[in-house]
């Protein structure tokens, strides 16, 4: 099968568009949506007392987020073949405000987890549009600039999530953290219904329902199973039942969609040698930066008694200079390639990595600060050349369904990371105390985190291996093209 530009290709004339506009339209969409997936953590416990649940029920708020996002991005690829880019986009936009709305107004607990859902179906749905937008209107050249600029929101709107919510909770009420968005999601619509333009190419393929039910077990199962893991013990039934339930029904769609000859997640996107290494990278990259990401709010407020907001304003420099990176080194890459920011990068991440396991209960939210704005500065180097450098081999036909596959295992190696390491950090906890016999809570957190923090240096070290592999790369038919 030819994987081309692919039929309906030529109705869609790109070399007149404007581009400005339709990224600053992705970068507002992504900016609300990425803003609100960290926005809702620390009001947890005013959610807790005002509704009267308990700590594992207002997870859900989290969890079942990540879940819907795991089950649909791998149905995007599919979705962005049958449906224009303005209805992608402005339908993603519609049903996050629909639940933004739901969420600001809920009166009990059950609205609320309902309005989430719809957020999280509006931001599933949402993601692999920016970047498939992003590979189809620029050419590889410029590429790495304008993912960049996703990147500088992709980054960004996480870091300053925490603090932004600790003020507003405080000053406010935890309401506000929907109503605010509300305008923003509605400007977001409007703006995109003014300046986005369609260009994705509609092939509308034979719709599946067994790949798609396969799809939703398998890597929702896997999500939550990992997911329930990290929040309880490995031996839950409810944990190995979900992990294997996925992991089946995951082997059967990978086997199914080999068979097909439309699939829906198109696994051919493997027969490009740079894309599957970057693949691989992603994932371990991913759950390397776990091991901090999750286990360093924990050593701020357990360890060092901080407040979960002077937890966030802790972490938020690292985030930001990690997103203000971002276009800095989508420009280098489009003009240097990614060799010479992703080995330095991965460098950099090691050492910050083995400065983290030699964590210790005397360190000051100073020196905490600088590890992390060096290890982010490392990974900013690394994530968006090296996912542009994947995708920019693959033919066009193929870009929905490798940004789907790109985003969806970096979903499954979220959760995966989550459970690893807080495994990890609560079994080096247990052990601490039974080899010592000291049960001070600090130390034995210390201790657990040191194991947590060695595990992510050797995933670390396994990255930056696999970043001596990565070089530039161009699809078949951008070669075809400039050959002739």
């Amino acid at each position: 099968m030819d994987m081309g530009v692919g039929p309906g290709s030529a109705k869609i004339d790109l070399s007149k568009i404007k581009r400005g506009p339709i990224v600053a339209a992705l970068i507002i969409g992504a900016f609300v949506s990425i803003l609100n997936e960290t926005l809702l953590n620390i009001a947890f416990p005013s959610l807790m007392e005002q509704f009267g649940i308990g700590e594992s029920t207002v997870q859900w708020l989290s969890t079942a987020y990540m879940l819907v996002v795991g089950i649909l991005v791998p149905i995007t690829a599919l979705l962005q073949l049958w449906f224009t880019t303005r209805q992608m986009f402005i339908g993603a936009m519609t049903l996050f405000l629909v639940g933004t709305i739901i969420c600001g107004f809920s009166p009990v607990f059950g609205v609320l987890l309902v309005g989430r859902i719809l957020q999280a179906v509006g931001t599933g749905l949402m993601l692999p549009v920016l970047m498939n937008t992003i590979l189809s209107i620029y050419p590889p050249q410029n590429r790495g600039a304008a993912m960049g600029m996703i990147g500088l929101v992709i980054m960004t709107a996480p870091a300053i999530g925490p603090t932004l919510s600790g003020l507003i909770v405080d000053s406010l009420s935890w309401r506000w953290l929907f109503y605010l968005v509300i305008p923003l999601a509605a400007f977001s619509i409007v703006f995109a219904a003014v300046f986005l333009k369609n260009v994705s190419i509609l092939t509308k393929p034979k719709v599946d329902y067994i790949s798609i039910l396969l799809s939703t077990i398998g890597f929702g199962g896997i999500v939550y199973g990992f997911s329930s893991a990290g929040e309880g013990t490995w031996s839950d039934p409810k944990v190995v039942w979900c992990i294997t339930a996925g992991a089946i029904s995951l082997l059967l769609f990978v086997w199914r969609q080999l068979k097909m000859e439309e699939p829906m997640l198109d696994l051919r996107t493997f027969k490009f040698p740079m894309f599957s290494l970057v693949t691989v990278l992603m994932l371990v990259l991913m759950m390397s930066m776990f091991s901090t990401m999750i286990m360093l709010p924990l050593f701020l407020q357990n360890a060092l008694g901080l407040t979960a907001l002077a937890a966030g304003l802790v972490m938020m420099p690292g985030g930001i200079i990690n997103g203000l990176m971002a276009p800095i080194t989508g420009k280098l890459f489009d003009k240097f390639g990614p060799r010479v920011l992703i080995i330095p990068g991965l460098a950099l991440l090691i050492v910050a990595i083995f400065l983290f396991s030699r964590i210790d209960a005397s360190w000051t939210g100073g020196y905490v600060i600088f590890l992390h704005v060096m290890m982010m500065i490392g990974i900013s180097m690394v994530m968006m050349p090296a996912q542009t450098t994947a995708l920019n081999q693959l033919p066009p036909l193929l870009y929905p369904h490798g940004t789907a596959i790109m985003n969806t295992l970096q979903q499954v190696a979220g959760a995966v990371g989550m459970a690893l390491f807080i495994s990890i950090m609560t079994a080096g906890a247990k052990n601490y105390v039974t080899t010592t016999g000291d049960l001070n809570p600090v130390q034995s957190m210390v201790a657990g985190l040191h194991n947590a923090f060695v595990i992510g240096l050797v995933l670390a070290i396994v990255a930056f291996v696999l970043g001596l592999f990565v070089k530039r790369t161009t699809s078949p038919v951008e070669e075809e093209q400039s050959a002739a």
